[in-house]
């Protein structure tokens, strides 16, 4: 019994003297910080650390653009193939025959539509808002002038002024074998990617209905049977690889541009936003590699340009190489987790990483410029011309990639 007393005894004691070790400490903490400034350190924010420079600002203000840029294409993808709620406002009603035909790639394409467009319209809103939060100016793309392209024709699209054109895409897929190969671009910036699909990178080709007579001849009965034509297919499959095309190019920016922050909270941004754009990559490459192996040439059509795009059956194709591959020639469709490469420095061995992600392959002027490439801002009433957007887009890409950090 005396020996369960002391032990009760020897318990409160270490009690008390936790207790009061815990509020001496608590004391000397406050102290510290009152005296470092005035306040408790403990009450501070992120952004107390470290004043937003103007180069944050610069890298906040570009990334809304490029959102805005991005809420506008998926806007349009959305209207035509998305699932038609208030959510996305401005919806009306949907193609059928288009969401049927991405429905092929995935029978949940219409939902990851609308939801890409969702959160693409979030970015642009919160980065917007942060930026008057803190007294700095917003952009607004549509504001300034630079929607001046036309909308789609085809049942479903909103008669808008757009800041991008879908009908006559030039897409790069080699980002399809990067994330297959070892190779790092940013450790080789010369290495060759295989495209998975080559026609793509090939003259123009529309990702979306222009008019009805991209759907005609396809038939959906009412017993829900599907007939969706060749050409249609092409129509889809073409969206399926530019969804993943354009979420890649996020993957890499954001944390490119994390580098170069010197706010704590600012750098909390574009860490927490750039791990959802590669969320939205890992899925539509994933989708895309469902495509089916047809060829369509696009002649007889509204804006039609001649171009002949061909699909191969990707899950059919080249897998994993041993060792593995050096020249991103790997195209198995379910190699959708990026193989481990070479990173900082290549003596500590690969690593699974996103990449590139030097400013030099993938900052914000590359970024702008891979947009260019692709064709989102061809004038079709000026051929061979973009429209005044790329100008604009190109001064906000400058400042951010001029953005450095500050100790």
């Amino acid at each position: 019994m005396n020996d369960a007393t002391s032990v009760f005894k020897r318990q409160s004691n270490r009690r008390k003297f936790l207790k009061n070790g815990m509020i001496a400490a608590g004391a000397a903490t406050l102290g510290a910080g009152v005296l470092g400034g005035g306040f408790p350190t403990f009450g501070r924010d992120e952004d107390d650390r470290a004043p937003i420079t103007k180069g944050d600002f610069a890298i906040l203000t570009f990334l809304s653009a490029l959102e805005q840029v991005e809420e506008d294409l998926w806007a349009q993808y959305s209207e035509l193939g998305g699932t038609q709620d208030d959510e996305v406002s401005g919806v009306n009603g949907g193609n059928s025959f288009y969401q049927a035909a991405l429905q092929i790639l995935d029978g949940d394409m219409a939902q990851y539509v609308h939801d890409n467009t969702d959160d693409e319209i979030s970015h642009h809103r919160f980065l917007n808002n942060f930026l008057a939060s803190k007294g700095a100016k917003t952009v607004d793309l549509r504001k300034e002038g630079f929607a001046v392209l036309p909308s789609s024709q085809a049942d479903g699209a909103v008669q808008m002024k757009r800041l991008t054109n879908l009908t006559q895409l030039t897409v790069d897929t080699t980002f399809w074998s990067r994330y297959r190969s070892i190779t790092n671009p940013d450790f080789d910036p010369g290495a060759m990617f295989v495209p998975a699909v080559p026609s793509l990178g090939v003259k123009e080709h529309t990702a979306i209905p222009r008019t009805n007579q991209d759907t005609a001849g396809s038939v959906i009965s009412n017993n829900n049977a599907l007939t969706i034509t060749t050409h249609l297919q092409a129509i889809a499959f073409t969206a399926g690889f530019h969804f993943a095309f354009i979420e890649q190019g996020g993957s890499s920016l954001y944390p490119t541009l994390a580098q170069k922050v010197t706010n704590l909270q600012v750098l909390r941004i574009l860490l927490s936003i750039g791990p959802s754009e590669t969320m939205h990559f890992q899925t539509w490459q994933d989708k895309a590699g469902n495509a089916l192996p047809i060829s369509d040439t696009d002649t007889g059509f509204p804006g039609s340009t001649g171009a002949t795009v061909t699909f191969t059956d990707l899950t059919k194709a080249q897998g994993e190489t041993d060792p593995e591959s050096l020249n991103g020639d790997t195209l198995q469709a379910n190699l959708i987790m990026p193989e481990p490469t070479h990173f900082i420095d290549p003596a500590l061995g690969p690593v699974a990483i996103v990449r590139p992600t030097s400013t030099k392959l993938n900052g914000a002027v590359a970024a702008v410029q891979g947009f260019v490439d692709d064709g989102l801002f061809r004038d079709p009433s000026k051929p061979g011309h973009n429209t005044k957007i790329v100008d604009r887009l190109m001064e906000l890409a400058e400042e951010a990639d001029a953005a450095f950090r500050e100790f």
